[in-house]
């Protein structure tokens, strides 16, 4: 999910502060410190808010963008995921508002949990869409290197290198045949991540998100000091982005 430079920069910030609380707590640090290292974050997520308005529009346009995409899987998946984000954004409009005072009725528990859903079902979308694409480059390379094997005049057992390894009536099949088959399925998915660092780096960022809607919305407990430490990851993730645009992945 990309964000502005400035906001990339308070997002890491922020959960730096609450790595950095979680971790002061299990030291028995002192109250008013800990106090302090919360009211910190507290004013890093304010501000990130503040720098977030205006950013709904941006996130329909890309999802308008998206619409054009000729792959039906892709268009669906970034699609629907830019249409999350601008609701994610909207309510997160809503909450700074509340948090500002300029709207103070505003109930941001509930506006706060219509965010967190809005930001998981967009990394789903996000993830569905890194998913289809390791698929689909799976599916290359393997072919590829069927093309290689027939040229050489080599093969695998099961006339295939990834996938005809036989049934469970074939000689010598049965748990043997299963546990190569994953094992090759597991080195081919290995070489196309490290073979497309894009994909790679957008698999870890969006995983690590993940566990932040997981956690504010009660599905998965994991901890302060678990979500600090995925919400930092992922922020440098995302600022190296930024750093090396060839990172990005595309559309």
């Amino acid at each position: 999910m990309p964000f502005p430079s400035s906001d990339l920069e308070k997002w890491a910030a922020q959960y730096a502060c609450s790595l950095l609380g979680h971790a002061l707590q299990r030291h028995g640090a002192s109250p008013e410190l800990q106090k302090q290292i919360r009211q910190l974050e507290g004013h890093l997520s304010l501000g990130r808010k503040l720098l977030r308005l205006g950013n709904s529009a941006d996130a329909l346009e890309s999802a308008k963008r998206a619409v054009h995409l000729s792959d039906v899987v892709l268009r669906f998946c970034i699609t629907v995921s830019h249409l999350n984000r601008a609701l994610y954004f909207a309510c997160d409009n809503v909450l700074w508002a509340g948090k500002s005072g300029l709207a103070p009725r505003v109930d941001q528990e509930k506006w706060a949990q219509r965010s967190f859903r809005y930001y998981l079902f967009s990394l789903i979308m996000n993830l569905s869409r890194d998913a289809y694409e390791i698929r689909l480059l799976m599916e290359q390379e393997s072919s590829a290197c069927s093309r290689r094997l027939k040229g050489s005049g080599g093969g695998v057992p099961g006339g295939s290198e990834t996938g005809g390894l036989g049934g469970p009536g074939t000689p010598g099949g049965g748990l043997p045949q299963l546990a190569l088959k994953l094992r090759l399925q597991v080195l081919l998915l290995a070489r196309v991540l490290r073979g497309h660092p894009p994909l790679l780096l957008d698999v870890v960022r969006n995983a690590c998100d993940l566990f932040i809607p997981l956690d504010k919305l009660g599905l998965w407990r994991c901890g302060p000091g678990i979500v600090g430490l995925c919400g930092l990851v992922s922020s440098i993730l995302s600022i190296l982005t930024l750093i090396y645009p060839w990172l990005r992945l595309k559309p």
